[in-house]
């Protein structure tokens, strides 16, 4: 086996370790956010103004992630591509 396909192999593994982590936490996200948001209904003495914030700052993180996770499917691409290439 060349170095070229073991390279290829060790990237196809880390895609996936990577694609794997990345599920669990989103999964974990998504129940966090769930008990978050069961508790804020709940909160009769949390402020509207402190939900607001605590509901955009999970927003924010949100769409963090889905940033992060857009810019490694980009950059896994970027080297498959140029080990394609060779």
């Amino acid at each position: 086996m060349d170095n070229k396909q073991i390279a290829k192999q060790m990237i196809q593994f880390n895609k996936t370790a990577f694609e794997s982590s990345f599920s669990t936490l989103t999964m974990m996200y998504e129940q966090n956010e769930k008990m978050l948001d069961t508790f804020l209904n709940q909160a009769t003495g949390l402020p509207e103004e402190g939900k607001k914030v605590i509901k955009d700052w999970m927003a924010a993180y949100s769409k963090g992630c889905q940033d992060f996770k857009k810019i490694v499917d980009e950059n896994y691409a970027k080297v498959e591509e140029y080990f394609d290439k060779e």
